[in-house]
């Protein structure tokens, strides 16, 4: 007669340690190493950025946080190996703004849906762009850049880092922008274009201002203006494209930390604490200031609808230009 009730009670421990399981998984994260997977080769700045952070992020959690390049198909193979991996915190993206939002309009197929299987944590930060000329153009400003160029059509070219890539886009919007008549040239790095800017190879080039800035201070490159919404502190003579008439033309490069889409909100909100405070860091903040990246540092809802609104912008430059990657 006490055989039922005691199945239904030892039923219900089962269930209820069925429940308290992931919970107490969750109090505890992260009781093991974290893997960071960046989807570039070593060495280059998202890898170096990536490689300060879990330094930093290390000391912060207690546990040791593996960087773990995944490079190939401008970012897109190890961006799919996160999208596929345990939603549990123990798998981070190194998620870089032309692999998410920028690879999904000039692929023709790509094997993620960022919106769809990523869970946005926080943005690291931005890395400023700026737009450089050889000294032999005849323009020292943005307006004199578009005279020129439509006074001499076709004899322009600009260099960038890569078809498809943050430099190549904005550099489609800005000629959308303002007219500008340009014809793109790709490089394999943004360093090979400057040099042949400097060379005199390739007229205009837009690049991230780190790989810039020492040639613009020194003369060999003129700048005629940066992607940002004030000026920058490391070139305050340079004026913004907003301040030279294009309205609300703020465009950067980014990195920010993703986690497969079904990761527990706890664990994004733990995930977002320590990345904040390990980012928040001065010895971490000087060091990403020598990578030419202003630390953000924000929350899950903020990195989320830049992530949206840049999803939308690309679309349309993207269609604009007709930019694709075979």
């Amino acid at each position: 007669m006490n055989a039922r009730p005691l199945q239904a009670a030892c039923l219900l421990l089962a269930l209820c340690s069925i429940a308290i399981a992931p919970a107490r998984a969750q109090q505890d994260y992260p009781s093991h190493p974290i893997r960071l997977v960046v989807p570039f080769a070593p060495a280059g700045v998202t890898d170096t950025s990536a490689r300060v952070l879990a330094d930093k992020l290390s000391r912060v959690t207690g546990q040791q946080v593996l960087v773990d390049n995944r490079p190939g198909a401008s970012g897109n193979i190890g961006t799919q190996q996160v999208a596929s991996s345990a939603p549990d915190g123990y798998t981070l993206l190194l998620a870089f703004d032309g692999t998410m939002v920028i690879n999904p309009f000039v692929f023709p197929k790509i094997p993620f849906d960022t919106l769809r299987d990523f869970a946005p944590v926080t943005k690291m930060g931005d890395a400023a762009l700026v737009l450089v000329t050889h000294p032999s153009v005849p323009a020292k400003n943005l307006a004199e850049l578009v005279a020129y160029s439509k006074a001499n059509p076709g004899k322009l070219s600009f260099g960038h880092s890569g078809t498809g890539g943050t430099t190549h886009v904005a550099g489609e919007l800005l000629k959308q922008r303002t007219g500008l008549d340009m014809q793109n040239i790709p490089y394999k790095s943004g360093g090979q274009a400057v040099a042949d800017c400097i060379g005199g190879q390739v007229p205009v080039v837009y690049s991230a201002v780190a790989g810039a800035q020492a040639y613009i201070k020194s003369g060999r490159l003129n700048a005629i203006g940066a992607s940002t919404p004030k000026r920058l502190a490391s070139l305050p003579n340079v004026p913004t494209f907003i301040e030279q008439g294009v309205a609300g033309f703020d465009v950067a490069s980014w990195v920010g930390i993703m986690v497969p889409v079904k990761t527990p909100r706890a664990i994004v909100d733990k995930l977002n604490h320590d990345l904040v405070t390990a980012l928040k860091d001065p010895e971490l903040v000087a060091r990403y200031e020598t990578l030419g990246i202003d630390v953000v540092a924000n929350s899950p809802e903020q990195f989320g609808e830049q992530i949206k609104a840049d999803l939308a912008r690309w679309s349309r430059v993207v269609e604009a230009a007709k930019i694709r990657v075979e």
